[in-house]
C-alpha cells in the first residue's frame, strides 16, 4: 500500500479489506472473528489504510451497504486515535470523500457519514474544515430530502457531541456557525418531513444549557415553534417538545413564566399521551417546575386534574418488564429467580448513616415510578391540600375487585407510600383534643386500615407495595402508631404466616421499622386474671412466637436468615431489657454461625458450609443490637462465651464490612461489659489504631470511623490502661482533623470526640502536643451536636488546658467558638470547668490581650459566652 499525491486504491488491497470486513460482519462465516480483527489491526499500521476505508464507504457501489457501513464504523474508531498523527494529505482525502456522501441515497450510509463528520470536527475543529460548513448549508438549502436529511443528521451529531464549537468565533468566518444554522433549524420545525422536524428540534435543544446569544434573541420564535410542534403526529417529536420545556424551566424559567397556564394545560394533556415515553418526559416536568423555585400557587388550581392523572399513570403497564413471568398469586411459591439480590449495610456509629440502597436500583425508570415521584413532590409542596382530591380516588381503587383490579389496588397503595411523608399531618393531626381535627384522625384510620387490609391481599404485587408503603408510614407516624399496635401486629403476623419468600423479606423490614418507630412501647403488658402481679405482655405474645418458630426452622446456612437477623436487631434495640427472655438462644446462635463461618473460610468441608461473609456481618450487627438493648444484661452471656477471641479475629478480617461491624460491636461491648475485653485490650487497641493509619483510609472510611469510636469507648472505661497506645492514636487522628474537607463528617466527629476522650484520660501525655492540633480540633468540636460524647471531649479539653495552658493560646479564638457551639452543657460539673478555663485565660491575658481576642469573635459567639460571665 503506497501513498501517492493523488491517492488511488490498489485493487488487491481493496479486495482484501472488503473480504475481511465481509467475514467480520457475516453471521454465517466460520472464520475466527478475533483473528480477522487482528488482521484489520495489522493493516491499520499502513498510513493509507484509513483512505481505503473511506473509499469503501463512499464509492464501493458494487459492495453491500453492510460492508460499506462496517468500513465507515472502523474508520470512525481509527480516526479517534490516529487522526491527529495522520499526514495532512490523508486527512484531506478522507474529508473530501465524506462530503459528497452527506446526500447519499442510502440512509445508513448517510448516518454513518454523519457520525464520522462529528468525530473529525471534534478532533480538528471547524476552522480545520471550513468546506464542511459550506457543504452543510448547501445541502440544507437544497430541496432534496436525502441531502437535507444527511446534512441535518451530521449537524445534529455535532450539536449533541460538541455544541460549543458552533458557538465560537472561527477564523475566516464573518459570524459564528450557530448564527448561520439556527434560522435554518427553526425553519425546519415546519418541515413536512418528520425526520427533519425531529433532528432540527433535537439540535436546538442541545443549546438550551449553553444559551448562545443567537438563541436568546430568537427565543420567541423558538417558543412559537415548540407550541406549533406540541401536537405533532410523531411521538419522538412530542417527546422532544416536552424535553425542551423541562430544560427551559430548569435553566431559564423566566422565558416560560408568561406561558405557564398554557404550559400546564399542555403538560396535563401530554401526561396522558398514548406513547409512554412522551408521557414520561411530560411527567418529569412537575419535578422540574418545583426545582425551578417558581411560585407554587400557580399550580394549585390544576391539582384536581393533575393528581388523578398521576394516580392513573401509577398503575402497572401491561408490558412492564418487572411483571414478566412473575407469579402474582400468593398461593404459588416464589422461584429463586423471583428473589432480588439483597444487600446488608454494616453498622455505622456517627452522625451520617448512609442512605438505604434503593431497592429498585436494578430496575428501569418508567412512567409508573416517575408519577409516584411526582406525587411525592406534590405532597411535600402542598401537604394536606391534595388529600380531598386524592383520597376518594385512593379509597375507590383500594376496594377494587376483579381479575385485573389488583393493579388498581397496588397503585393506590403505592400512592399512599408516596404521600406518607408530605401529608402525614393531614393523615394524623397531633392536636387530638381539637375537634376540628376529627376528620384528620378518621382519614388516618382509613389509610391505616386500608393499608393493613391490602397487606393481606391475595396478590403478591399488592402485598409488596402495601408493606413498602406501610414501612414509609411507620417512619413518618412513629410513636403515633403506638395506640394501634395490637391491630398492626395482628395484620403483620398474619402476613408473616401467608407470604412467600420474596415478600417475607419485606414483612421483616416492616416489623423492624415498626420496632424502630415505637421502641419501648412493644414491651407493654396487660393485667391477667385481675391479679396485678400477673402481668402478661400484650404485643410480644403476638409478635415473637411466629418469629421464633421461623428462627428455629431455618438452618444456619440459609440466606433467608439475613432479613430475620436484621429484624431481630431492631426488635432487641426497641425492647431493651424486655428482650432478655429471648436473648440466650439468639446470642448463642450468632456465636455458632460466626464460628462456623470462620471455619468455612479455611475449610468448607469441615464446616459443612460455604463461606459467606454476610452471615458474619449480620450476626455481629445483631450482637451489637443485643448489647445496645440489654445493656449490662448481656454481661453474663458474654462471660460464658468465646466472643472476645472471635471478635478479635473479625477485627482483623480482610473484608472491610466484617471489620466495620466488628469494631461497632467492640465499641458497644466496651460500653456495657468492658471487663470481658480486658485480657486482650492491647490487641484490640493496636488493631483499631491500624485502621486509622492506612493509605487506603478513603476507601475504608466506615471501618476507620467505627474503630475510632471504639477506641474512645474503650478509653473512657479502661482509663490509664490505654496509656501505651495513646500517642499512636493521637498521631493518626491529627492528620484526619487537618484534612477534614476530604473525609466524611462522621469520621471527623468521632476523631474529635476520641481525641478529647484520650486527653481526658491521659492529659499528661496529650497536652504537650496540643498546639499542633488545637485549631482543627476546635473547629471539629464546634460542629458536633450536644450529647454525652461531646461532654467527654470537652472534659479532655479542660484537662489539657489545666495541664498546659500556653498550648491553647494561639488557638484561643477557635476554642471560644467551640465552647459557644453548646446549646446547653447539662453537666453542672463540666459547665463549671469550662467557666474556670475561660476565666483563667481572661486573667492570664492582660494589657488588652483578652479584649483583642474577644473582638475577633462574631456577635452570636460573644452572646453565647456571656453565660460564663466573661
Amino acid at each position: 500500500m503506497a501513498t501517492s499525491v493523488a491517492w488511488q486504491p490498489q485493487e488487491q488491497g481493496f479486495n482484501e479489506i472488503c473480504r475481511l470486513l465481509e467475514q467480520q460482519i457475516s453471521p454465517s462465516s466460520t472464520a475466527d472473528k478475533s483473528q480477522i480483527w487482528q488482521q484489520l489491526q495489522q493493516y491499520s499500521q499502513f498510513p493509507d489504510f484509513n483512505n481505503y476505508l473511506a473509499f469503501i464507504l463512499a464509492r464501493a457501489e458494487g459492495k453491500s451497504v453492510e460492508i460499506r457501513q462496517a468500513a465507515g464504523l472502523l474508520l470512525k474508531n481509527n480516526l479517534r486515535t490516529a487522526y491527529k498523527s495522520m499526514s495532512p494529505s490523508n486527512q484531506q482525502y478522507i474529508k473530501s470523500e465524506l462530503l459528497p456522501c452527506l446526500g447519499a441515497a442510502d440512509r445508513h450510509i448517510r448516518s454513518t457519514v454523519g457520525t464520522i463528520v462529528s468525530v473529525v470536527v471534534q478532533l480538528g475543529g471547524i476552522a480545520g474544515w471550513l468546506e464542511l460548513l459550506q457543504a452543510l448549508v448547501t445541502c440544507l438549502d437544497s430541496n432534496d430530502i436525502n441531502h437535507m436529511e444527511g446534512a441535518m443528521d451530521a449537524l445534529s451529531k455535532i450539536c449533541e457531541d460538541i455544541p460549543q464549537v458552533l458557538d465560537s468565533d472561527v477564523p475566516g468566518l464573518a459570524e459564528r456557525p450557530i448564527n448561520i444554522f439556527l434560522p435554518r433549524l427553526l425553519q425546519f420545525f415546519q418541515s413536512p418531513h418528520t425526520s427533519l422536524r425531529k433532528l432540527s428540534l433535537g439540535s436546538v435543544n442541545q443549546f438550551i444549557m449553553l444559551m448562545p446569544s443567537a438563541l436568546f434573541v430568537s427565543m420567541d420564535q423558538y417558543l412559537q415553534g415548540l407550541f406549533l410542534l406540541s401536537n405533532d403526529p410523531s411521538a419522538e417529536v412530542r417527546k422532544l417538545v416536552c424535553a425542551a420545556f423541562n430544560l427551559l424551566i430548569e435553566v431559564r424559567p423566566s422565558f416560560l413564566e408568561p406561558h405557564l397556564r398554557n404550559l400546564f394545560e399542555y403538560m396535563l394533556q401530554v401526561n396522558k399521551d398514548t406513547d409512554d415515553d412522551v408521557a414520561l418526559e411530560a411527567c418529569e416536568f412537575w419535578h422540574s417546575y418545583f426545582e425551578a423555585q417558581l411560585p407554587h400557587e400557580n399550580l394549585k388550581e390544576f391539582l384536581p386534574r393533575l393528581v388523578p392523572v398521576l394516580l392513573s399513570n401509577m398503575i402497572y403497564a401491561d408490558d412492564d418488564e418487572s411483571l414478566v413471568e412473575a407469579e402474582e398469586d400468593e398461593s404459588l411459591p416464589d422461584r429463586d429467580q423471583d428473589l432480588k439480590p439483597r444487600f446488608h449495610s454494616s453498622r455505622l456509629h456517627g452522625s451520617e448513616n448512609p442512605e438505604d440502597d434503593d431497592d429498585d436500583i436494578v430496575n428501569v425508570w418508567n412512567l409508573r415510578k416517575c408519577s409516584a415521584a411526582a406525587l411525592d413532590v406534590l405532597s411535600n409542596v402542598f401537604g394536606d391540600e391534595i388529600l380531598p382530591t386524592l383520597m376518594p380516588v385512593i379509597q375507590a381503587k383500594l376496594s377494587a375487585s376483579g381479575d385485573e383490579a389488583w393493579k388498581d389496588r397496588e397503585a393506590a397503595v403505592l400512592a399512599l407510600g408516596a404521600i406518607a411523608e408530605g401529608c402525614i399531618k393531614g393523615l394524623y393531626p397531633h392536636l387530638s383534643e381539637d375537634i376540628g381535627h376529627q376528620n384528620g384522625r378518621e382519614q388516618f384510620e382509613k389509610v391505616l386500615m386500608g393499608l393493613l387490609k391490602r397487606i393481606l391481599d391475595t396478590n403478591k404485587r399488592v402485598q409488596e407495595a402495601a408493606c413498602s408503603a406501610f414501612a414509609t408510614l411507620e417512619e413518618e407516624a412513629a410513636e403515633e402508631l403506638a395506640p394501634r399496635l395490637e391491630i398492626i401486629l395482628q395484620h403483620l403476623m398474619m402476613a408473616f404466616g401467608k407470604y412467600q419468600r420474596r415478600n417475607l423479606r419485606i414483612v421483616y423490614d416492616a416489623i423492624g421499622t415498626l420496632a424502630d418507630a415505637v421502641g419501648f412501647e412493644l414491651n407493654q403488658k396487660y393485667v391477667a386474671n385481675n391479679y396485678l402481679d400477673d402481668m402478661q405482655p400484650v404485643y410480644l405474645d403476638i409478635l415473637m412466637p411466629p418469629l421464633i418458630a421461623k428462627w428455629q426452622l431455618l438452618p444456619n446456612s440459609d440466606k433467608d436468615l439475613f432479613p430475620l437477623l436484621e429484624c431481630f436487631t431492631s426488635i432487641a434495640q426497641a425492647l431493651g431489657a424486655g428482650f432478655t427472655q429471648f436473648a440466650q438462644p439468639v446470642f448463642q446462635r450468632c456465636i455458632n454461625i460466626i464460628q462456623t463461618q470462620q471455619l468455612a473460610k479455611v475449610d468448607s468441608v469441615a464446616a459443612g458450609a460455604q463461606y459467606d461473609k454476610e452471615f458474619v456481618v449480620c450476626c455481629l450487627d445483631l450482637l451489637s443490637g443485643l448489647a445496645e438493648g440489654l445493656g449490662s444484661g448481656i454481661e453474663s452471656l458474654v462471660a460464658q462465651s468465646n466472643l472476645r477471641d472471635m471478635l478479635l479475629q473479625c477485627c482483623m478480617d480482610d473484608a472491610s464490612d466484617v471489620r466495620q461491624s466488628a469494631f461497632a460491636l467492640l465499641g458497644d461491648l466496651a460500653r456495657v461489659c468492658p471487663v470481658h475485653l480486658q485480657a486482650r485490650l492491647s490487641d484490640f487497641l493496636d488493631i483499631a489504631a491500624k485502621q486509622l493509619n492506612t493509605p487506603k483510609l478513603k476507601e475504608t472510611v466506615s471501618v476507620a470511623n467505627n474503630a475510632c469510636w471504639a477506641i474512645g469507648e474503650l478509653a473512657v472505661k479502661a482509663r490509664q490502661e490505654i496509656s501505651p497506645i495513646v500517642m499512636t492514636v493521637v498521631l493518626c487522628l491529627v492528620p484526619i482533623l487537618k484534612h477534614s474537607e476530604e473525609l466524611n463528617k462522621s469520621l471527623i466527629e468521632n476523631s474529635a470526640i476520641t481525641l478529647g476522650r484520650l486527653a481526658w484520660v491521659c492529659p499528661e501525655l496529650v497536652s504537650p502536643h496540643m498546639e499542633h492540633f488545637m485549631q482543627p480540633w476546635c473547629i471539629a468540636l464546634s460542629m458536633i451536636r450536644d450529647d454525652t460524647e461531646k461532654e467527654d471531649a470537652f472534659r479532655g479539653l479542660c484537662a489539657m488546658v489545666k495541664a498546659n495552658p500556653s498550648g491553647a493560646l494561639s488557638s484561643l479564638v477557635f476554642m471560644c467558638r467551640a465552647i459557644a457551639s453548646w446549646h446547653e452543657i447539662r453537666s453542672e460539673e463540666l459547665h463549671n470547668e469550662v467557666c474556670q478555663v475561660l476565666h483563667g485565660y481572661k486573667q492570664m491575658l492582660r494589657n488588652g490581650a483578652w479584649d483583642q481576642c474577644m473582638s475577633a469573635l462574631e456577635p452570636p459567639v460573644k452572646d453565647k459566652l456571656s453565660k460564663y460571665q466573661v
